[in-house]
């Protein structure tokens, strides 16, 4: 697996390191109600999406959804002043790639934008779900900036930090990395699996 020279990446924990600032604030709601809540299960729930995450703390402490969704709200809007760091790592790999950076997210697009815009960070292309593609692990996004771009997906490589990731890359055709997050069980898949995003260069033309 090398050589490849279009890299597709997930937003939210690949190029930002959201989860943080994310798995603190669900756990505040719960908290605020008086009980206790692990980090490691909040963090286990948010890497296999924000939305099961929040179905997840609902059910077990009996808060309503909407709580946890308006603190995730309040969130994104402080995002747009003071973004979330970047993940170590990632402007390096951007600026080693031979072709395209695209970005494939759940994220709306003006977030997107602005947590990219908030950064530094360029890239060439992203389509995100409020263009009209259906969620991952759907890989109509990946397909379309495929499409839209001529590429050849044995030149590409998706990667991303869940499983949903993989599969949604992998069903477009192009080889897949996942980031793993030291100490969260997840479960693994991808082609590869890499700890830190530098350890992608290896794979690239």
């Amino acid at each position: 697996m090398t050589g490849y020279r279009h890299v597709f990446w997930d937003m939210g924990g690949t190029i930002v390191n959201t989860y943080p600032g994310l798995d603190a604030i669900l756990a505040g709601v719960v908290r605020a109600t008086g009980q206790r809540v692990s980090p490691g299960d909040v963090a286990a729930a948010t890497r296999v999406s924000t939305g099961h995450a929040i179905g997840t703390l609902s059910e077990r402490y009996a808060i309503p959804e909407a709580d946890f969704r308006q603190a995730e709200r309040e969130l994104k809007q402080r995002w747009r002043t003071s973004p979330p760091p970047a993940m170590p790592g990632v402007k390096q790999v951007m600026d080693r790639v031979s072709g395209l950076n695209l970005v494939v997210t759940h994220r709306d697009r003006a977030s997107a934008t602005s947590l990219l815009e908030g950064l530094g960070i360029t890239v060439d292309d992203l389509v995100c779900t409020d263009d009209g593609f259906p969620r991952k692990p759907d890989p109509a996004m990946y397909s379309e900036l495929v499409r839209r771009h001529g590429l050849d997906v044995s030149e590409c490589v998706g990667i991303g930090d869940r499983p949903i990731d993989a599969e949604s890359a992998a069903s477009a055709g192009m080889a897949t990395v996942m980031l793993t997050t030291p100490g969260v069980e997840v479960p693994v898949a991808g082609d590869h699996q890499i700890d830190e995003l530098t350890d992608l260069l290896e794979f690239l033309a």
